[in-house]
């Protein structure tokens, strides 16, 4: 059954909702809209102008309409007057092919035809700084190896302490908090959904986190690698495939145990193949799940101060080894640890099911099982293409890879490659310090 937004709000006191959308760089937008105006919005949409954010349009595209899903809705915990929805992005009748949620819920469409139920669950790390964002908000976290810290989390219980309070309101079914690899830097874990939910949650949870720090007086960033010399911000997919959607699945379809690597591991022959299929479109992959300048400061980072970076650099699976860029801790799952802070929270999830599906199809195998220290023997792998080294690499490889832009959809892949062309060039184009203190005397 469909929720109406105004009972919703009559209900629950809402006297304000955030129809919110996010673009092709993450960028969550929205308009507060009051309850006394949601039901036309619920049946027509929010106008917006798409050119006015980072979609690959101009300013002679018509009204992009966004219509809000209801299934999504959320009150916001630290402002109960005030609910959040994510919408489906609309054109003159017609979804928008480039707009992110779109992208995911057609892929989650191919996938239900082909009888497979993607679920997901997403580690999502996070720095608390102070305001300026130039240094951690904790002057006495500065341990050498503070993972899990126990006087630094209670340093910050306070806001660790509200968000996961919050989560717990919402029914999420929050686990475990901790303070992670660098200093400043925290985790959170919720249980794992329906692709679709995991990526509105993985929106909310951002949009919530960054608020709750606000409040205590914090700038919380989820950038990938905001701190040199410091772990960088990690976004770890765990991936399963189901049988039906939510709470009708019964049957694991990735779980199996038999011959070959990865029965070993346990993983069914369905899983085999999908999990090939990330391996095979990897390069291309990190375009999505790394999408930023920034991103290849921690993918190929030196040693950091806790003796390891935590992120892969090289295209290897393995068993229960985090040194790996894809480990499967147990049977019937595994995680990707590609992604990072910066990965939009619906192209993540998609990009996932396209190369999945990919493999499914083509019954890719994943290739050869490395159960070896990548960070202390990496150097004997022959054969395993190493991870692009950078943003314009990424995005080579992934204009190279014409399977993965035809699932990820061609005006999709169009508007990302472009605006991201035009991302690196602003960044190529921008004159650093370094450049000066190397060349100046040349």
């Amino acid at each position: 059954m469909t929720t109406d937004l105004a009972k919703f709000a009559s209900d629950k006191g809402v006297k304000y909702f955030m129809i919110s959308f996010t673009d092709l760089f993450g960028g969550q937008r929205a308009k507060l809209v009051p309850a006394q105006a949601i039901a036309d919005m619920q049946e027509d949409g929010a106008g917006f102008a798409g050119f006015a954010t980072w979609l690959d349009m101009t300013p002679a595209h018509p009204d992009m309409l966004a219509v809000p899903d209801p299934s999504s809705v959320i009150q916001l915990p630290w402002k109960p007057e005030v609910a959040w929805v994510a919408a489906n992005c609309v054109m003159e009748g017609e979804d928008v092919a480039q707009a992110p949620r779109n992208v995911l819920r057609r892929l989650i469409d191919e996938a239900t035809g082909e009888g497979l139920h993607v679920k997901t669950g997403v580690e999502a790390e996070f720095f608390l700084l102070t305001p300026e964002g130039d240094q951690i908000s904790d002057p006495f976290d500065t341990a050498e190896k503070p993972c899990y810290d126990q006087q630094a989390v209670m340093r910050r219980y306070d806001v660790v302490r509200e968000i996961c309070d919050y989560m717990l309101d919402l029914g999420w079914g929050p686990y475990q908090n901790d303070h992670e690899d660098a200093n400043g830097q925290f985790e959170m874990n919720w249980d794992f959904d329906d692709a679709l939910k995991t990526a509105d949650k993985h929106s909310f949870f951002k949009f919530m986190v960054k608020s709750v720090a606000e409040k205590h007086g914090f700038r919380a960033t989820f950038m990938p690698k905001p701190i040199e010399g410091l772990t960088g911000n990690g976004c770890h997919a765990h991936i399963s495939v189901w049988d039906a959607p939510g709470d009708q699945a019964k049957t694991n379809v990735f779980a199996g145990d038999g011959e070959g690597q990865t029965g070993e591991v346990g993983l069914s022959e369905r899983g085999k193949h999908f999990l090939g299929g990330i391996m095979k479109h990897a390069s291309a992959l990190a375009a999505i799940t790394n999408p930023t300048v920034n991103s290849y400061k921690r993918i190929n980072a030196p040693r950091t101060m806790s003796g390891a970076t935590w992120a892969p650099n090289t295209v290897t699976w393995t068993g229960n080894n985090r040194t790996h860029m894809v480990r499967v801790p147990g049977p019937g799952r595994f995680e990707l640890r590609l992604a990072d802070g910066a990965a939009n929270p619906y192209l993540l999830q998609a990009v996932i099911i396209a190369a999945g599906l990919s493999g499914v199809r083509s019954k890719a195998d994943p290739g050869k099982r490395y159960d070896i220290d990548m960070y202390a023997e990496g150097h004997k792998v022959r054969g395993a293409p190493k991870l692009p080294l950078n943003m314009l690499d990424a995005l080579r490889a992934y204009d190279r890879d014409k399977e993965l832009k035809a699932a990820m959809g061609d005006e999709f892949s169009t508007a990302f490659l472009n605006l991201k062309m035009q991302e690196w060039n602003s960044y190529v184009s921008h004159f650093t310090q370094w450049e000066k203190d190397n060349t100046l005397d040349i």
